[in-house]
């Protein structure tokens, strides 16, 4: 990808009308020209001194882009390259509000799934519906920007009633209090121990540590919380600059998931009942679980083998089971027993039982690879005759150990800390390693990318918004992108530049499951990525993110089995109302883009760039729609 100029012109945008008849269409064109040649230039920056009137649209408040002869001109530059506009979307799925695909038990056991498989991820037994776009709840209001939207989220973004949260008696929800339309998460009363602070404070005690602020320098940087509640451990994590991944299972009401992201926090839908989590071996340096509602010795222990898949060499697995003294608040060593099965296969499978307090134990993954064929025979999990880093999407837990093989075995203590690896860490990628020259180029490249996209958004998420009708004056800066999918990342290159640039956003890095598979590239960087196929929906709640960017994913997806029209439908499901998306690609696709992105409503512009005239930008919002 090649850098733009700062100066970027803006070339249309404007929702997109029936096709008039042709002879009308040749008038605008000539309509269009004769104005070009009477002003003088040819350029891009001609057709934007035209936009004195602003187009109709769907909602009052929101600003009028271009004027109606740029949006004529492209029109037929679209019918030329045989884009036809076709009918918009119907607006509304009847109670689709907080609707996730894929997840149908019904459809599951007709299927013949059971044993808890039933409630796992199956898209090819769940039907996809009608297709129409996803309008938020009835009383939906714009996330409150952090830190505030951290820790205080309206209630009616969420799907969870009085009632519900009222009898539920779980702990984590019993750190939330309800008020009137928000719902506020106390992060410091009585999570395990005396608080979250202290929780945390415990686990690196119990590492060796004197204190959390030290868990970079034991190696830890990436940690994957497993049924995380409502995500108080992980924003706690997340201010100590851990990139911290909560997944949990689906639920129809009151997600943990779901509030998870409402407050802005990284999470996503996800378990391992029979199919292992969609990274590759050696992934984490930190698993955790609090109360997570896993047996971990069931089935012959094989969730605590993908635990061992996805921790890296000399990385740590906490565990707090329920304890029996929630109001003790006490960090004494209480003696408790391991039950011997457990302590058994952990120590089979090459773990070190570090210390014990309470209910909570902490195990460290060998990092000396040698330890598992010094293993007693016995009943012990063999060896994996062969690395299955090249795909772990859709596979089935394994009974053997992974990972013992790749040259991506290096402790987490002998890793480099931040985003930029070390020539030897980028040398052990297998067949997509990099050289360092190449990865320095492509950093460089992004950052230059970034500082043209904020450049480019900052007028429009700080300008004057208008206020919509019955909303209280908002604070300043009225849009603010706390989180960002990249949905083709390659290297994490834009996740890198946002955090140069000292941005205060996360990045879900997408790699889609059929090209390149850099996620392990990505999750060494210390940043939060995921494979997945495009053909599917992502696993998670409607209104996710903030902004959406994809470089190259359309000409990708382009030879994929599947209609580009449903991935825009998935894009509008899983972004936020008054969402940003930014997609660059090559100019016929962009083209059709623009179109789709006006059949589901939202404002579009295409931005020419200036030093490479194969290639466009499509900027979009999505509008605040009401019910």
């Amino acid at each position: 990808m090649r850098s733009s100029s700062s100066n970027q012109h803006i070339v249309n945008s404007g929702h997109r009308r029936q096709t008039p008849p042709l002879s009308l269409l040749l008038l605008c064109f000539v309509c269009v020209v004769v104005i070009i040649v009477v002003l003088g230039s040819t350029s891009s920056k001609s057709l934007d001194s035209l936009s004195t009137s602003a187009i109709p649209d769907y909602y009052s408040n929101y600003r009028r882009l271009k004027e109606q002869a740029v949006s004529d001109f492209l029109e037929i530059r679209s019918l030329s390259l045989g884009i036809t506009n076709t009918r918009e979307f119907e607006l509304f799925c009847k109670d689709r509000e907080n609707y996730v695909l894929c997840y149908s038990v019904c459809a599951s056991l007709l299927a013949g799934f059971h044993d808890g498989e039933e409630f796992d991820r199956h898209c090819e037994v769940s039907s996809v519906g009608q297709r129409c776009l996803v309008r938020p709840p009835k009383d939906y209001k714009i996330p409150l920007r952090w830190p505030a939207g951290k820790d205080v989220i309206w209630s009616g973004n969420v799907k969870i009633t009085k009632d519900q949260f009222l009898s539920s008696g779980s702990m984590t929800k019993r750190l939330m209090l309800l008020e009137e339309n928000q719902i506020a998460f106390h992060s410091e009363d009585g999570m395990n121990i005396d608080g979250v602070k202290d929780y945390s404070r415990q686990v690196a005690e119990m590492i060796g540590l004197g204190s959390d602020s030290e868990f970079h320098q034991a190696g830890v940087q990436t940690v994957l919380d497993i049924g995380c509640g409502f995500g108080s451990f992980g924003a706690h994590l997340l201010s100590l600059k851990l990139m911290t991944v909560c997944i949990a299972a689906y639920e129809v009401f009151g997600s943990q998931v779901q509030l998870a992201l409402e407050r802005g926090l990284p999470a996503m839908i996800g378990d391992f009942i029979s199919k292992q989590l969609p990274y590759p071996s050696l992934s984490f340096d930190m698993v955790h679980c609090a109360q997570c509602g896993i047996t971990w010795d069931k089935k012959d222990g094989a969730f605590l083998i993908e635990v061992d898949r996805l921790l890296k060499p000399g990385g740590y697995f906490v565990l707090t089971s329920p304890t029996t003294n929630p109001q003790g608040g006490s960090l004494s060593v209480k003696k408790v027993t391991v039950s011997t099965p457990l302590e058994e296969f952990t120590e089979s499978i090459c773990w070190s039982l570090l210390a014990q307090q309470e209910e909570t134990f902490v195990w460290q993954k060998t990092a000396d690879v040698q330890c598992y064929a010094s293993r007693k025979e016995g009943k012990i999990p063999p060896i994996c005759k062969a690395d299955f880093d090249g795909q772990s999407y859709y596979q089935p837990l394994r009974s053997c150990l992974s990972g013992t093989t790749s040259k991506r075995w290096i402790p987490i203590q002998n890793r480099s800390t931040g985003s930029q690896l070390s020539s030897v860490e980028l040398e052990v990628h297998g067949k997509y390693r990099i050289q360092p020259d190449d990865f320095q180029e492509d950093s460089e490249l992004w950052r230059s990318a970034l500082r043209n996209y904020w450049s480019l958004l900052t007028p429009l998420i700080f300008s004057d918004h208008p206020k919509r009708p019955g909303d209280e004056d908002p604070l300043p800066p009225f849009n603010m992108i706390r989180n960002g999918m990249d949905m083709n990342a390659h290297y994490g290159g834009l996740n890198a530049a946002l955090l140069e640039e000292k941005k205060s956003a996360w990045v879900m890095n997408v790699v889609p499951i059929r090209s390149a598979n850099t996620l392990s590239i990505i999750l060494d960087r210390g940043f939060a990525g995921v494979l997945h196929d495009w053909c599917e929906p992502f696993p998670t709640y409607p209104r996710t993110y903030d902004m959406l960017h994809a470089n190259g994913l359309l000409t990708y997806y382009k030879s994929e089995k599947c209609e580009v029209s449903d991935l825009f439908l998935e894009m509008d499901r899983i972004l936020r109302p008054e969402g940003w998306v930014v997609l660059r690609d090559k100019f016929q696709a962009i083209e059709k883009a623009r179109s789709l992105a006006t059949q589901i409503r939202w404002e579009a512009r295409v931005i020419e760039l200036q030093n490479d005239n194969d290639q466009r930008l499509l900027v979009c919002q999505k509008p605040f729609w009401k019910k």
